[in-house]
């Protein structure tokens, strides 16, 4: 009988919010004051609660009490690329490009057409690419602070790809890795399907607290440790020389694998070196060509010791067995060429053009953001709630992605983050006008 009234008053309560007779920011009665008004034990309404929870239906915060969550929002709003309604801006995904890019693809081809080996590029590659294209990509790095050897790199299918082929390389099933509090999707999407449990880093104002891993390297038995010390997504930190050299000292002492994403480092300026120039034995690089050149490119490459060099290239061949080489072929040329460094430096400008837009636009909100960066992070004030502004902005057509997605474990922060670089600047500028206004429209 209890089994079937929790089961009734989860339905009803669902019922209601799914009619809109509980609509989305309502505070709901707290546990103890469901009990004591459905007759319930404590234990059994946290348990109604949970299962809210569990379909989406309600959000519980510290501190705060349990509220109805905005359900009219596209599902996995944030990491899901979903397809947007025809005149809805993007401000969710970031595929930044400039003008021009298009006619550079087509000279790009037209040189490859006109090459002696395109037959070469139809055939199967070697898993972890060309020997002289992993040069070129080494002598791209030299240019970047990271000094390696082309046997270091392993050429993928893009970034994304390279942190997953790290992943099933180099951790196990149950192994413990330390993520950001707030970190990148992609990782987090990454390690729950290898079964890679994630522990959090607790922020502060100015990075990741090294005190907070310390302690869980004491508290737990943690493989591996994934940042993203220049450029990180979400927060835009590029952190100092001290704070990598105390990272890497944690995990020489801890025995720790790191993985350093350089996807966003080309917009930093004379950043501190990377990671795995400071400790080579035990960090593996990954980045790409996405942000740098196009999305649609899908290159991107692994730096690591030599020794695991092995144990990534059989990733590879189980997963796509080696780059499409026609795409590679386009990028070293690329490289060689000097185009990828024009590219580079002309997307530091435009990068820096929308943050400064974004602050005349956002003026009085609290921004988290760098100057030459492609995002920033929004906290909403105490009034607004994130999933109310981000359905609130869906109806002024644009997307915005939620914090949920970027949250390594709870509680999830009232904020938004603003992908700047797919819409052309004019455009952008309404559509930030349109995220001050909604915004203000909870405060005042």
């Amino acid at each position: 009988m209890a089994r079937a009234r929790y089961k009734q008053l989860v339905d009803a309560l669902a019922a209601d919010i799914r009619s809109g007779a509980l609509p989305p920011g309502t505070r709901l009665p707290t546990h103890r004051d469901l009990a004591a008004r459905e007759g319930l034990a404590l234990v059994t309404a946290s348990r109604v609660y949970a299962e809210l929870e569990a379909m989406g239906l309600v959000s519980g915060e510290a501190g705060r009490g349990t509220f109805v969550r905005e359900t009219a929002l596209p599902p996995g709003q944030g990491i899901d690329q979903q397809p947007l309604a025809a005149g809805t801006l993007d401000l969710n995904f970031n595929y930044p490009a400039l003008p021009g890019q298009a006619e550079l693809l087509r000279g790009g081809l037209r040189q490859l057409a006109a090459a002696g080996d395109l037959e070469a590029l139809l055939r199967y590659q070697p898993h972890s690419g060309r020997p002289h294209e992993r040069a070129v990509l080494a002598r791209h790095l030299a240019s970047c602070g990271l000094k390696v050897t082309a046997e270091q790199l392993s050429i993928v299918s893009g970034a994304q790809h390279g942190l997953a082929a790290t992943v099933m390389a180099l951790l196990k099933p149950g192994d413990v890795v330390a993520t950001d509090a707030l970190t990148y999707p992609g990782f987090k999407v990454v390690a729950d399907a290898h079964g890679v449990e994630r522990v959090s880093i607790a922020l502060t104002a100015q990075g990741p607290d090294l005190d907070s891993l310390e302690q869980l390297c004491r508290s737990r038995r943690v493989r591996a440790v994934y940042a993203m010390p220049t450029l990180h997504n979400p927060m835009g930190w590029v952190l100092d020389l001290a704070w990598r050299e105390r990272l890497v000292r944690i995990a020489r002492q801890h025995r720790l694998l790191i993985i350093e994403d350089g996807a966003y480092a080309f917009l930093a300026k004379d950043p501190p070196p990377p990671l795995a120039a400071l400790a080579p034995e035990l960090t593996v690089y990954v980045s790409g060509f996405s942000k740098n050149v196009a999305t649609g490119l899908r290159v991107g490459f692994v730096v690591a010791p030599l020794a695991w060099v092995p144990q990534i290239e059989r990733v590879i061949r189980a997963t796509t067995w080696n780059t499409p080489g026609v795409m590679t072929a386009l990028v070293c040329n690329w490289l060689d060429d000097g185009t990828v460094q024009r590219l580079e430096e002309e997307k530091r400008q435009d990068a820096s053009a929308r943050q400064a837009l974004a602050r005349e636009v956002l003026a009085g909100l609290d921004c988290v953001t760098h100057p030459a960066s492609y995002f920033l992070w929004l906290p909403l004030p105490e009034e607004a709630r994130a999933d109310q502004v981000a359905m609130a902005l869906l109806r002024e057509n644009v997307s915005v992605s939620l914090a949920e997605p970027f949250v390594s474990a709870a509680p999830v922060p009232h904020a938004i983050r603003l992908a700047l670089g797919s819409v052309d600047p004019d455009t952008l500028r309404v559509a930030l006008e349109r995220v001050r206004r909604v915004i203000g429209q909870y405060v005042y």
